[in-house]
């Protein structure tokens, strides 16, 4: 039976954390957690809970959310300052070849976007773009789209990156599986909304690259391709390897509990985000003279963008306590359940509405996961479950517009107008959104 009280509660919390974004421009922090209160004031919760609600939210978030994000945060900025990053897209693109450098650029984008955030990639793989088009003389947006697509899948489906990272830790899910599927959900949706559709519009808009400043960085300063590869997936084989190997997958008796508990440990993303750290500071850092002093700053630096997402990530966890508690979650989920609703349809497009409100992937992974985990029944597989990440990341990423950051990185480095961004980038981030929940849904059908 509904509640009509908790579900106007949650309505009017919705409502309230976008006015307060959009309107007001309250960081959005601080409007989750006012919208949590709201919520819990409506819902008739007594006020002593609604803290003790809030505090619950936040601790037990932010104990994995708080860790992996920084660990992420400090490993993506060591290898963009030695070069790493520009190093692997140079390579791909000199093996690929000029007339398949779209394919190339998306499988840089696809990769480099495991370890270094998306603005910051984008930002540092631009010069290539812009070199390609001078010596072809095609549209840069023949190569723009396809490295934007890249690194928007990664940067949405496929942990350490935060955004995925927050929503399975919101839904419990495992993150060995979303990485999985997060490849494999990733892949397609790559393709189409990358190399195909950036060969279309690349026909229909032609943008020569703007005047470029000189690298500050040679080509054989660049460090091993090879090394790269090799330390991108140190952290990937790690967490992917726990979770295949601790599976039901294998039986019990092929691999002894002792040595399953080790292997716990040494792919637990903790683990295996300090052993990828350390490796990248020592190979990438000090075998490369860069001094002790300059890596320390390096990766302080670092944390000062990762402490917003895990701040915003554990304002999310609260949103989700406050539903749990108030029994909102549970009402829903017997109503979605009795009506036949899809509960991966349900994620998809709640993480839509957000986005399209108020502009942030983040915030819109975050409060869909927040609204999406107390509908979770018993019988819920991790697979289902990371499976919702990926759709919540689908509808998370879905036309980005004018009050998206985003929107504007892309106008002011590609040298187009907002009409023209509207067309491309909007456009490719509606394809990726569209493409990835189908793919998504077929795979819930069949497993």
């Amino acid at each position: 039976m509904i509640d009509y009280t908790l579900i106007s509660a949650v309505i009017i919390g919705i409502v309230v954390l976008i006015f307060l974004i959009l309107k007001w421009r309250v960081q959005a922090f601080i409007a989750l957690l006012i919208a949590s209160i709201v919520v819990g004031v409506i819902s008739g919760m007594n006020p002593s809970d609604i803290i003790s609600t809030m505090q619950e939210g936040m601790g037990n978030t932010l104990g994995f959310v708080a860790v992996v994000v920084g660990l992420g945060a400090m490993f993506g900025a060591i290898l963009e300052h030695s070069g790493g990053a520009e190093a692997l897209a140079n390579f791909l693109v000199g093996k690929f070849g000029e007339k398949n450098a779209s394919w190339a650029l998306v499988i840089a984008g696809f990769f480099i976007a495991i370890p270094v955030f998306f603005d910051v990639a984008f930002i540092i793989l631009v010069p290539i773009i812009y070199s390609l088009q001078r010596k072809t003389k095609k549209s840069l947006l023949l190569y723009g789209i396809p490295l934007l697509a890249g690194l928007a899948i990664t940067h949405a489906f496929i942990p350490p990156t935060p955004g995925p990272v927050a929503v399975a830790d919101i839904l419990n899910a495992d993150l060995g599986w979303v990485i999985l599927f997060g490849f494999l959900v990733g892949i397609p949706t790559a393709i189409i909304s990358g190399p195909i559709f950036g060969k279309y519009i690349a026909n229909k808009i032609f943008i020569e690259a703007p005047l470029l400043s000189m690298d500050t960085l040679k080509k054989n300063e660049f460090p091993s391709v090879v090394v790269i590869f090799l330390i991108i997936g140190i952290p990937i084989l790690l967490i992917v390897s726990n979770t295949v190997l601790n599976s039901t997958l294998f039986n019990e008796n092929v691999i002894p509990v002792e040595v399953k508990s080790w292997l716990k440990m040494i792919g637990h993303p903790f683990t295996a985000l300090i052993i990828a750290n350390m490796v990248a500071w020592y190979v990438l850092g000090i075998r490369r003279k860069f001094t002790k002093e300059s890596l320390l700053k390096i990766t302080t630096k670092s944390m000062e963008p990762a402490g917003i997402i895990i701040l915003l990530t554990g304002a999310g966890g609260v949103f989700k306590q406050i539903l749990v508690n108030t029994g909102t979650g549970e009402m829903l989920a017997n109503y979605f359940a009795n009506e036949g609703v899809s509960i991966i349809i349900f994620a998809f497009l709640a993480a839509v509405i957000v986005r399209v409100l108020q502009g942030s992937a983040t915030v819109a992974m975050i409060t869909s996961a927040g609204i999406t985990a107390p509908l979770l029944t018993l019988g819920i597989t991790e697979i289902d479950k990371a499976l919702l990440v990926i759709a919540i990341a689908s509808g998370a990423s879905i036309m980005s517009h004018v009050n998206d950051s985003g929107f504007w990185l892309v106008s002011k480095y590609l040298g187009i107008t907002e009409t023209q961004t509207f067309k491309s980038w909007t456009l490719m981030t509606t394809i990726l959104s569209i493409t990835g929940f189908v793919t998504v849904f077929i795979f819930s059908l069949i497993l």
